[in-house]
């Protein structure tokens, strides 16, 4: 691959337009697949309406109402939803990348003059593109269930997720980058990592109710913040949680790019 390292470092300090315009390339470049296989987005849809149907009545009359602030069960499990929704997809950005590798069209796009940041950012869009339509469908389904639809603070919500999707593709990336010819690692670490952060987060159920231990965790898990935020504002309030999940989104989507782009620069040496 060192037959790439002059394209990149022609590229290696792109300006913001030049980044703007490779993003909506690659974006494009990805959404196309989705797009001509629709079905695959309609499909995506019933895992979360399961998880809302069968484990939200489960959830409220294992913990009680008190763990939930005074908001229903729904009000409080749906911001959940629609963060691991979000979770599954970017943190997946990699595993297409792998098949990439495997085909040689990868290096192709190396020798491209496309910026290195705008690789990873429009993959991470195009999972998170879906993710908005999914989640407006999914709570405009449940709102004759009792769920309280607030668009505009539900679309605040589903923008810090995309900016923290960008963090965590990108941290997908370099991960399916550095792992290359052994898939079997990127899974592993992937699945490894995925679902303790998820629980110390509390998407699934209340972290209030779990052990000391568990609730000092959960204070090092961005994760946690992000939820937070996501809940605060699917509930119709803006506040402290999402500021703190907005910085964490930010940070996390920083770091990532940071990671993704150096891990990019040592591939192509």
């Amino acid at each position: 691959m060192a037959t790439h390292s002059t394209a990149a470092g022609a590229r290696e300090r792109p300006g913001l337009g030049t980044v703007l315009q490779d993003t909506r390339y690659v974006f494009w470049r990805e959404m196309l697949l989705p797009l001509r296989d629709p079905f695959s987005l309609v499909f995506s849809l019933l895992q979360p309406l399961v998880f809302l149907g069968l484990f939200g009545p489960l959830l409220g009359a294992a913990v009680g109402a008190p763990a939930f602030g005074g908001q229903s069960t729904l009000q409080w499990f749906l911001p959940g939803v629609v963060v691991m929704i979000a979770l599954f997809g970017t943190s997946m950005t990699g595993s297409n990348l792998q098949y990439e590798l495997m085909t040689g069209s990868y290096e192709r796009i190396l020798a491209t003059p496309l910026s290195r940041s705008s690789l990873m950012i429009g993959r991470a869009l195009k999972e998170w593109a879906p993710l908005v339509v999914q989640g407006l469908l999914i709570a405009l389904v449940c709102i004759p269930f009792g769920f309280v639809f607030y668009p505009l603070h539900v679309l605040a919500g589903l923008v810090i997720l995309g900016i923290f999707g960008i963090g965590l593709g990108a941290l997908s990336y370099a991960l399916a980058l550095v792992s290359q010819n052994k898939e079997w690692i990127f899974w592993g670490v992937q699945q490894t990592l995925l679902f303790p952060l998820m629980i110390l987060s509390g998407i699934m159920l209340p972290i209030e109710a779990g052990p000391g231990w568990m609730r000092t965790a959960s204070l090092f898990n961005p994760l946690t913040y992000l939820v937070n935020a996501e809940r605060e504002l699917f509930a119709g309030s803006v506040g402290t949680h999402t500021l703190l999940g907005l910085v964490a989104a930010s940070v996390t989507a920083a770091v990532g790019l940071a990671v993704g782009v150096k891990a990019i620069s040592r591939n192509i040496r």
